[in-house]
């Protein structure tokens, strides 16, 4: 793997030779890359400032602010505390009719660790996919509509389910994520569909020398459970993921604990295989409050869809990049990770790409390494590649009706699929 994984110390300027034949509309594509080619210091700017200001989920405020002020700036229409406190949109609107192209952009970080996910990359590839389809529209007078939406809550929050509503009139919904991978590869990988589950136990407390008899001890039953868990990953497929963390309070070694909680996540490729898996694991739980005497509680929490590429739109993706920038891959990406796009996929047509950014060894999403990756300069340019290909894939969308019907075509197509 080290020899494929693109790293810090590899020359970026080192692409594959692009495929010979012509992208759809090179005159779009041109105006594209010349739009933000021309932004790129501004924008870096804007990702630096956002990676230097990490907030937590639901509380971007300071990302909300530095988001919306750049957009008025640019000539967007801007709703700022959308429907969320951290939320916003960002429109713009060419001409009278057309079609409407949605793209997002995450703010959150993680505690501790920052931008870990190099969301302030996610962010200002929105905010580039934006402008440089505005700029298309307004240069060839194309008719039609740009949302951009500011998406808190990525990790854990399921922000862009509570903003459902404004998805509505959006044809096709786009956004990309970084992640380690070969050098100038843009991913077509999905991702984990995932379930969140609260476990609570409930015993009794007892002196834990004079009397221990007398107690149900609530953290042996998370104990137990998780041990549980342990042994059922044996004849699980290698695919699934499920794992757990204990929480507790008061706890106290000469006190048999009355009360622990676990928070558990379960993740497979498919949202019917995750609900499979799941059942499988509330026995787990079960079995421990059993075998503890203590009483059970089990809260499922919200469930996170798998992502349905559209593809249609990422066979579009996919002849640009390859004619144009670099290579595709359907390995790499956020393929064993989850988010809550795959919701925004299940209700519309949309298309997440991965994009390969040098990483140090050991240093993958959700690690210190990828907080620094995050910051680089390479990451900023490959970011504006996969910038300007989903703009690309985007112009297409309000130009060609065509190829419209064929990614709603698609996308009913995908639907018969969903188990």
């Amino acid at each position: 793997m080290s020899d494929v994984v693109w790293r810090p110390e590899d020359d970026p300027k080192i692409r594959p030779p692009p495929q010979e034949g012509q992208v759809y509309r090179p005159d779009i594509l041109d105006i594209i890359e010349t739009t933000l080619d021309g932004l790129s210091r501004e924008l870096r700017a804007l990702s630096l400032d956002i990676h230097d200001h990490p907030e937590l989920k639901f509380e971007e405020r300071y990302a909300h602010d530095v988001y919306t002020a750049f957009m008025e700036k640019h000539g967007f229409t801007v709703t700022k505390n959308y429907l969320l406190e951290t939320a916003w949109v960002a429109t713009y609107t060419h001409g009278q009719g057309g079609r409407v192209l949605g793209v997002n952009s995450e703010m959150d970080a993680l505690p501790g660790i920052g931008h870990a996910c190099g969301h302030n990359l996610i962010g200002i590839s929105g905010v580039a996919v934006a402008l440089a389809a505005k700029a298309a529209m307004k240069r060839l007078n194309i008719d039609g509509k740009v949302v951009l939406l500011g998406t808190p809550a990525e990790e854990g929050g399921f922000g862009k389910v509570m903003l459902y509503d404004n998805y509505d009139e959006m044809d096709v919904c786009l956004m990309c994520h970084p992640a380690p991978g070969p050098r100038h590869s843009i991913s077509l990988s999905g991702c984990l569909a995932i379930s969140r589950i609260t476990v609570e136990y409930k015993g009794h407390t007892a002196h834990a020398g004079l009397s221990p008899w007398e107690g149900q001890n609530a953290l042996d039953a998370a104990v137990l459970a998780y041990n549980n868990v342990s042994l059922l990953r044996q004849q699980i497929k290698p695919t699934h993921r499920v794992h757990g963390i204990f929480e507790g309070k008061d706890w106290a070694p000469n006190i048999i604990p009355d009360h622990a909680i676990m928070q558990w996540l379960v993740r497979a490729p498919t949202t019917s295989e995750m609900e499979d898996t799941r059942k499988r694991v509330i026995s787990c739980f079960e079995a421990a409050a059993l075998a503890s005497g203590c009483k059970v509680q089990v809260t499922i929490g919200s469930v996170g869809n798998e992502i349905r590429q559209n593809k249609a739109l990422g066979d579009e993706l996919a002849d640009v990049v390859l004619k144009r920038y670099g290579t595709i891959d359907y390995e790499w990406g956020i393929k064993s990770a989850s988010t809550d796009f795959g919701n925004i996929s299940y209700l519309m047509p949309g298309l997440h790409p991965g994009f390969s950014i040098p990483t140090i060894p050991d240093g993958g999403n959700h690690t210190t390494g990828f907080t620094e990756a995050a910051r680089s300069e390479a990451s900023h340019d490959a970011c504006l590649v996969v910038s300007k290909a989903l703009a690309a894939v985007g112009m297409r969308v309000l130009t060609d009706e065509a190829f419209l019907q064929k990614v709603k075509d698609t996308f009913e197509e995908d639907k018969k699929l969903r188990a």
